[in-house]
């Protein structure tokens, strides 16, 4: 049997809050549909790249702050990513 990493140790058998997890498939959605990386993302909003990936699983709370980087990373409202989430709908929709 190998051995869990402390990671892995750590998010062993953690339930994701649902919230968090539609927020980060929102996030990962609008950011397929403008074709950038997680890489590329987190230069335009100024944020390490593996932050973004934990935002995606909804493994991170993100402050006030980091939502208004994503959105102007992304350039949308920062209601457009708070709103899909708070609301299950989580289709992207167009900036326009």
């Amino acid at each position: 049997m190998a051995a869990m990493s402390p990671a892995a140790k750590r998010s062993a058998g953690k339930v994701k809050d649902p919230e968090m997890v539609a927020f980060g498939q929102h996030l990962r959605a609008l950011r397929l549909e403008r074709s950038l990386t997680q890489e590329a993302l987190a230069d335009a909003a100024s944020l390490h790249w593996t932050y973004i990936g934990q935002i995606e699983r909804g493994e991170r709370n993100l402050t006030l702050k980091n939502v208004l980087r994503l959105a102007r990373g992304l350039g949308v409202r920062p209601g457009e990513l708070v709103d899909a989430a708070g609301s299950g709908d989580l289709s992207p929709r167009s900036s326009g």
